[in-house]
């Protein structure tokens, strides 16, 4: 086999990731070159606007804003950090269709097209790889894919959005409203101008898709995905926490037992000895646990030009390696289609909050209704009075119960309206 001399490469994007991508093919060229045995070229870059300033940009004839140039120049690899599913689909089945290696961080469409793009690829002896899709700088896709393949994963608990973390963090830390916290997070640049993706959930249910896909072997749809975000989050609820040695982080979870795979986004409460409880600011952080390896963690910077840069291009080294040694891409195999368990069927402890009339014989009401459903009481905590209102806030804690059988109780005391003016907040327990 002739030695090859370069590896081409085409990048889809030159925003902030794309513009770091761009400026380590240049800087570290020849680094590159040495590690993977050929050099590394950019040989056309997709832009929307190609008169933009920018961080770094390759020579101005690299550059164009017609997508059929750009798919149609010559190359090996196609680099995809363009974001959202469309036209990004499109061009990356094309690449493939084309027998091109692609590299994406791209957590939409490997969430919900993963599977298919993948088999695509392995069909035409190719692979796409997607380390920067989850984590940024962190790796956590190639251990699951490779490191961890041999043991049987029960489970997979990560803290993943550094939006949401650095909002959580400032509540927990400066008692700030959520609001507030929110208005730090964008002006420091955290946050974007509309941070519904982050706050509400949405992304870091593309990434646990993603990464409960791998650790079980099935694929888990965005869909199957139960999620709720932090907007209703108040300052008490992080000192309540505090008091009871807990910390309060958006969790996504993917769990996997004998009846099937469960998969959630939420708020939760997690004890303060535990790592996970103390991964603050924008960190992000994926803890595993396998039959083989017991529980183990992975940590570091979640976002940002740099972090993300650095696992778009170990991508790209890798894709490099195998074309210029001619090696086939094993192909990923999925099991048979797995049973997915909806949240109510979830079995863990909760914390509730909840607003009553300050008057003799309100907790028993809630103590019955409670009863009723088979919701057992672990401690209840009167917190704060308010005799103008004649009210009182008290947090109830519970011994592990169902969640179909807590969300039943929940209906039952709500519906006292004479003792009970609110459930203000409703947290599950990850001990």
């Amino acid at each position: 086999m002739a030695e090859r001399e370069s590896v081409g490469i085409v990048l889809l994007g030159l925003g902030v990731v794309g513009s770091g991508v761009a400026r380590a093919l240049a800087e570290h060229a020849e680094t590159y070159a040495d590690r993977v045995g050929a050099r590394i070229e950019l040989r056309k870059v997709l832009v929307r606007d190609a008169t933009r300033e920018r961080d770094f940009a390759p020579d101005r004839s690299l550059i164009t804003t017609d997508a059929a140039e750009a798919l149609g120049t010559d190359c090996d690899i196609v680099v995809e950090v363009m974001g959202g599913e469309d036209p990004a689909r499109e061009y990356i089945q094309k690449s493939l269709s084309r027998g091109r290696w692609v590299v994406t961080a791209n957590k939409e469409l490997m969430a919900k097209y993963g599977p298919e793009l993948r088999a695509q690829a392995t069909a035409g002896g190719v692979d796409i790889l997607f380390e920067a899709s989850v984590g940024g700088g962190m790796p956590i896709v190639s251990p699951l894919r490779r490191d961890l393949s041999a043991n049987q994963i029960t489970s997979v608990r990560a803290i993943i959005n550094g939006t949401t973390n650095y909002i959580l963090t400032q509540m927990t830390r400066e008692g700030a409203a959520f609001d507030d916290a929110l208005r730090q997070a964008q002006d420091l640049g955290y946050a974007e101008a509309d941070p519904a993706s982050d706050v509400e959930g949405f992304d870091s249910a593309y990434k646990i898709s993603i990464l409960s896909s791998l650790a079980f072997h099935g694929h888990v749809r965005v869909e199957d995905v139960y999620r709720e975000g932090i907007t209703d989050l108040m300052p008490r609820d992080f000192r309540y926490a505090a008091e009871l040695g807990y910390s309060i982080k958006l969790l996504a979870i993917g769990q996997r037992d004998a009846d099937g795979v469960c998969v959630r986004v939420h708020p939760a409460l997690v004890p303060k000895d535990q790592l996970l409880a103390n991964v603050d600011g924008v960190l992000n952080a994926v803890q595993v646990e396998g039959d083989l390896i017991g529980r183990v963690l992975f940590q570091g910077a979640g976002a940002g030009s740099m972090p993300t840069t650095s696992a778009i291009m170990a991508d790209v080294l890798e894709a490099s390696r195998s074309i210029v040694h001619g090696s086939r891409p094993s192909p990923w195999r999925y099991t048979a289609d797995m049973a997915m368990k909806p949240i109510s069927q979830l079995t863990t402890r909760y914390y509730i909050r909840v607003e009553v009339s300050d008057r003799p014989g309100v907790l028993a009401e809630i103590a019955r209704a409670c009863g009723d459903n088979g919701v057992s009481i672990a401690s209840v905590i009167q917190k704060e009075t308010d005799d103008e209102a004649q009210t009182a806030e008290i947090v109830i804690m519970t011994h592990a119960a169902k969640e179909a059988d807590l969300q039943r109780s929940i209906s039952q005391i709500e519906g006292l309206k004479d003792d009970v003016r609110k459930v203000g907040a409703l947290l599950r327990v990850e001990d």
